[in-house]
């Protein structure tokens, strides 16, 4: 779609608001709006100003100034808003040099994409995120100088067998029992019907819904794979969508990795692929049907998963889920089909089209234009380095003779060991200055000091279990 084609769909669809979104550093949406009068062809070229002092890990106070570009191409009508409006997806840029600003994540996107063209590997990076989700019927939550807590329920939840609800009519999904029961036992099924009907009628190319293994409400919606950064895009939409739908039937959505202690967490297993020309380049005749570059592209992903983790895993929470026992990948390994390895080959298909790379370490807490452009700097340093990932591991990890265990390769244990290995193995994400040094060394920062530290000051609900009466 180009400005003008946008100008004539906010006059078709007599639009009276215009919503510009951008994303911040460590991955939410952000936002302001315009009436529609004030949007021409030259918003598009000159951008629009705001603060970047007031955005997470962005500008300094004494340099704020910053503008956002509207991209045409990413239009779509907001299906909850009263008034109609128009959003879209914008650039930002330094009003000085309108250079494009190197925290941006959405430019660190775009610049991983034109680095893979420029190698000459392949023109397009295909990802397919897998992302889950929580439904709840509410959530409290407080943390203050005397006190802790976190109370969750839902109408599924396993604890509520019990409950006096006048009436209470059964159909609690036990534990780890949630994949694939249909309704009664599924409550979520229609509310998961109008998020997917709301995601298509924005434009995104729904796969399939269902519920997903834990109680409480836990859910996945998949995407049909797209191009890195339009993929990025659309999981921005598919959060809005899905926390807003929520929104209208009384509920709330989290995308938190580990909400519930004892059950399933919710991963965003992440598929990749490389094209050229419009021919896919990992089928090939080796391992589980797949080319050399494939395999190498495995190499890439296991040598560098550690520090991957930093992005595609960013929250000290994202390391409860990150656990045995409960599907997350904690082995760096591959295998086909084999759930329990960090990277998957997916035998769902005999077409070379359908050949890629499954990483089921991400989680959705993930800023995802840094998720997947840290993803595909990996694949592409284990291709052009011919990165070896060994022999597979094709038998059930979790049954392995522990001296055999041991030798398999582990992600981190938390957050602070990712951005520690983040520290040392970055300089594959800095060639082609697709992550500068000044992302990586505020992404550490940030982390280490807003997360890691900040949690590691403060009591822990569980230690009164464990030490009160000491």
């Amino acid at each position: 779609m180009t400005p003008r084609e946008v100008l004539a769909l906010c006059r078709e669809k007599d639009v009276k608001a215009v919503d510009l979104r951008f994303m911040d550093f460590p991955g939410l949406w952000q936002h302001t709006t315009i009436p529609v009068v004030k949007l021409d062809e030259e918003v598009f070229e000159d951008g629009l100003g705001f603060d970047g002092s007031s955005i997470r890990g962005w500008q300094a106070i004494n340099e704020s100034d910053m503008l956002i570009v509207p991209q045409p191409d990413t239009a779509f009508l907001d299906p909850f808003t009263e008034l109609p409006t128009l959003v879209m997806i914008c650039n930002v840029q330094d009003p000085i040099t309108r250079e494009d600003y190197s925290r941006d994540p959405r430019n660190v996107a775009r610049k991983a994409v034109n680095y893979l063209k420029s190698t000459g590997i392949a023109d397009t990076a295909f990802i397919g995120p897998e992302a889950e989700f929580f439904i709840f019927d509410d959530i409290r939550f407080e943390q203050g100088v005397h006190e802790a807590y976190y109370h969750i329920d839902s109408i599924e939840g396993q604890w509520n067998r019990g409950r006096e609800e006048r009436p209470n009519l059964g159909y609690k999904v036990r534990y780890k029992e949630g994949y694939f029961p249909v309704p009664p036992m599924d409550q979520m099924m229609d509310i998961r019907n109008e998020m997917m009907q709301t995601m298509i009628e924005c434009g995104l190319d729904v796969e399939c819904h269902h519920h997903e293994v834990a109680t409480g409400g836990q859910s996945e919606i998949d995407l049909r794979f797209q191009p890195l950064v339009k993929m990025a895009d659309q999981m921005l939409m598919y959060k809005y969508v899905v926390k807003n739908v929520a929104r209208k039937w009384g509920k709330t959505v989290t995308f938190m990795p580990k909400p519930l202690y004892s059950d399933n967490g919710s991963g965003m297993h992440t598929h990749i692929s490389l094209w050229k020309d419009s021919e896919p380049l990992f089928a090939g005749s080796g391992y589980a049907g797949l080319s050399d570059m494939a395999m190498h592209a495995i190499g890439g992903l296991l040598k560098h998963a550690p520090a991957v983790l930093a992005f595609t895993n960013p929250t000290t929470n994202s390391y409860k889920r990150l656990v045995p026992g409960y599907e997350a990948p904690v082995n760096l390994a591959y295998s086909q089909r084999n759930r329990s390895a960090s990277c998957r080959i997916p035998m769902v298909s005999p077409s070379p089209k359908a050949k890629r790379v499954e990483f089921r370490c991400p989680d959705p807490s993930c800023n995802p234009y840094l998720a997947f452009a840290a993803i595909l700097m990996a694949v592409i340093d284990g291709v052009q380095n011919k990165i070896n990932p060994g022999p597979p591991l094709d038998k059930d990890i979790y049954d392995l003779p522990p001296e055999e265990l041991a030798a398999v390769p582990k992600t981190p244990g938390s957050l602070e060991q990712a951005l520690d290995a983040l520290a040392v193995d970055h300089e594959f994400l800095l060639r082609g200055d697709v992550f500068s040094p000044d992302v990586i060394e505020t992404w550490i920062h940030y982390k280490r000091k807003y997360e890691v530290e900040a949690l590691r000051l403060r009591p822990h609900p569980f230690e009164f279990c464990l030490y009160y009466d000491i």
